[in-house]
């Protein structure tokens, strides 16, 4: 896959999983545009915000002129039911589903002839853990976001989606019970989900849209019943 001359935008790519991804395009060839809330050298700002994001389009508009590859990587936070405040819902929802679809209204008349938009959702789309509603209830939305954009696009831009298992984008290893409970027996990297970009961007995937590719170790097809592999059912009051 090489990607010369081509423009990869990527949210949230100043760290972890975006980060990742940007520095796999560099490498491939392509011209990165990162918008992040952390300090990158291309444009640094909050993509909640509508002005912030029509800021960011128009810089890379006016910059490269167009865009091959857009990947809507930025994570929201994560509240619950028991503590998340309207507003806390409502941002989640702006950096996890209304910052996507306003990025590709922004960029609609720029995009490439081939080009592909990557959604990064979460296995949170299709399981919980209590008090996970603001981040869960956004990867959802950008699942479904994807394949509706994939049909409006369709002929024009090819649109995925990916749903991370357990990433770990610290410097320090997980071992231990965490690592061996993935039917892969390790906790995902960064790099495993860059990789899944890069082919779904590539002519490779050319046969390949509205699809979600969940990439988790294999932990949302592991059945577990109350007594299996040493776990309990534990009644919460």
């Amino acid at each position: 896959m090489i990607f010369k001359n081509k423009v990869a935008v990527v949210t949230g790519g100043a760290h972890g999983i975006g980060k990742a991804v940007a520095e796999q395009f560099t490498a491939l060839g392509a011209k990165v545009a990162i918008i992040d809330i952390k300090d990158n050298p291309y444009f640094v700002g909050d993509i909640a915000e509508k002005s912030v994001l029509e800021r960011f389009a128009e810089k890379v508009i006016n910059d490269f002129g167009k865009v091959d590859f857009l990947i809507n990587n930025a994570p929201p936070a994560m509240h619950g039911i028991s503590d998340c405040t309207y507003e806390q819902f409502a941002k989640a929802l702006a950096v996890g589903v209304t910052a996507p679809f306003y990025l590709v209204k922004l960029f609609n008349n720029h995009f490439a002839k081939g080009a592909s938009i990557i959604n990064i959702s979460s296995s949170r789309d299709r399981q919980s853990q209590p008090n996970t509603e603001s981040y869960t209830a956004a990867k959802g939305g950008i699942s479904a976001l994807t394949h509706a954009l994939a049909i409006s696009l369709a002929g024009r831009v090819r649109v995925n989606s990916i749903s991370p298992g357990w990433i770990n984008t610290s410097d320090t290893e997980i071992t231990g019970a965490d690592a061996t409970q993935q039917p892969v027996g390790r906790v995902g990297k960064p790099a495993d989900i860059a990789e899944m970009v890069m082919f779904l961007c590539s002519d490779k995937a050319g046969f390949i849209a509205g699809e979600n590719i969940c990439i988790d170790g294999g932990m949302t097809k592991q059945m577990i019943y109350h007594g299996d592999q040493g776990w309990s059912f534990k009644e919460q009051n």
